[in-house]
């Protein structure tokens, strides 16, 4: 091989790199500026619902709609803002609806690809056409533009992109599935870690992991599957490792999200972190599968689905004599977890102060 050659293929591997950090650095745009939302949905649904801390039927009417409608809509909102200010804003907000419209799942990845997508198609129209509109008639054309390519978009997240996201739902339980019936279960992380990641764990949970569990608890008394997704252990390592190791910006937000993952079994609180480090989703398949594979090797299992999955709710549906293999199964999975966390935050060195740059230039837009 060439030095020419050589030289070519570096090239090649730090454009590459810098793709990935910006696409990341995007991903951290739309969905840090919003922990606050999400912690404010973590901590009401960690309370009120009928499992939480606080039973409440009338506050607990306040999660499906937060998780459901507010959550996507302030992503896609951000994402609009970032790609092209308040008029992307708008129209970010305005495709969002389409898509988690009739939605039974969380349509935050939806969220992430039609708001700056809508926010794009309004830039490329200002560009092209604005600039031509006569005096006088700028708001006219501005607003209508906006609420046409909004509304289209609007239209298309609901009858394409919608659906699609539902069907790669439906995919990855099917690949779960297949690996939990070739007893192949450390390797089932693979798919549940990044499922998790994209807000899909509810589905793939109690649609696939919970039916699977409920049968084998019935004839053995635990089952392992209800083990596989409520693992706090990967989230906890992964938070634990942005606390001690990630920009400073990340770290402020950090323990009261240790403290609703941990203890109060919201998960989700963790996936915008893992997004805003999409190198993170490789220390939650690993955790994942490290706590995995110590429950088989224990032969752990709980009698029922830990809901939410909080360290007092799975010790709750532990069986007697079980409760060395579940812990130790958590343990090993957050220590695993924050090693590899920290192995790829570089231990803090070479960070930035924050992971601020493109939340500074949505807020200067």
């Amino acid at each position: 091989m060439t030095t020419t050659d050589t030289v070519e293929q570096e090239s090649r591997g730090e454009r590459l790199r810098a793709s990935v950090q910006r696409f990341g650095g995007h991903l951290a745009g739309m969905v840090m500026p919003n922990i606050g939302a999400f912690i404010a949905w973590g901590l009401i649904t960690a309370l009120f619902i009928p499992s939480g801390w606080i039973p409440n039927a009338t506050l607990n009417e306040l999660v499906d709609p937060m998780k459901l409608y507010l959550l996507p809509l302030l992503i896609g909102y951000t994402g609009g803002r970032l790609v092209h200010g308040q008029r992307g804003a708008v129209a970010g907000a305005v495709a969002t609806i389409g898509i988690v419209v009739g939605a039974d799942i969380p349509m935050f990845l939806g969220a992430m690809i039609i708001g700056p997508l809508a926010a794009f198609l309004v830039k490329l129209f200002d560009k092209g056409v604005m600039h031509r509109v006569r005096s006088g008639f700028e708001m006219l054309v501005e607003n209508f533009s906006l609420g046409i390519i909004a509304g289209a978009m609007a239209i298309l997240g609901r009858l394409v992109i919608g659906p699609v996201v539902r069907t790669l739902t439906t995919g990855l339980g099917n690949g779960v599935q297949w690996l939990i019936d070739q007893h192949l279960l450390p390797i089932a992380s693979v798919l549940i870690e990044p499922a998790k990641v994209l807000f899909l764990n509810n589905a793939i949970n109690h649609g696939v992991l919970s039916p699977i569990g409920v049968a084998h608890a019935s004839t053995d008394g635990k089952a392992i599957e209800f083990l596989m997704e409520p693992n706090p252990g990967p989230g906890f390592g992964i938070l634990l490792a942005c606390l001690m190791f990630g920009p400073r910006l990340m770290r402020a937000s950090v323990p009261g999200a240790m403290v609703i993952q941990f203890l109060g079994g919201i998960h989700e609180i963790y996936f915008p972190y893992v997004l805003a480090k999409p190198r993170l989703i490789l220390a939650a398949i690993l955790g994942g599968a490290a706590g995995v594979l110590t429950f088989m090797l224990t032969d752990a299992g709980l009698t029922a689905p830990p809901s939410p999955g909080s360290i007092f709710a799975i010790l709750a549906v532990t069986p007697k004599g079980g409760f060395v293999g579940v812990i130790l199964g958590i343990v090993i999975a957050a220590a695993v977890s924050f090693a590899a966390s920290a192995v790829l935050l570089g231990f803090g060195r070479g960070e930035r102060q924050s992971l601020e740059d493109p939340q500074v230039e949505a807020t200067r837009a």
